[in-house]
């Protein structure tokens, strides 16, 4: 699940073989370009408190990107569906009986299924 891969609680580690020529998996690889990236998002803050509340917060970034998923994850949801019109393994009726999505895997109004983020993932 994405949110959980950007968060860094995903569950599933990935393969734990290495490519050959390799120093890491991809699950590694994967985790390292996500923490440069959240470095980057760290370093810039100096803005209303942002730098009290993410002091601490250097090595993992789960604070800054807990609360950057929380910031994003509509944004994500919809450049995920934007485009996957006509998929067919996707419900085509929005929640509790609503109106149909119109070809999208997503709801009408773009709103982000939040059931899938609250619940925890090995429970999905």
């Amino acid at each position: 699940d994405i949110g959980d891969i950007v968060r860094g609680k995903d569950l599933y580690l990935g393969k734990k073989k290495k490519k050959q020529n390799e120093k890491e998996t991809e699950r590694d690889q994967l985790e390292s370009k996500l923490k440069e990236i959240f470095q980057q998002i760290h370093s810039g803050l100096s803005k209303n408190g942002a730098e009290a509340r993410y002091g601490s917060d250097t090595k993992n970034f789960y604070q800054l990107r807990e609360d950057w998923w929380t910031a994003n994850r509509a944004t994500v949801w919809k450049a995920i569906t934007c485009n996957a019109k006509g998929f067919n393994y996707f419900r085509q009726t929005a929640c509790n009986g609503g109106s149909p999505t119109k070809g999208y895997c997503r709801r009408d109004g773009d709103q982000v299924p939040t059931y899938f983020d609250y619940v925890p993932q090995f429970l999905r």
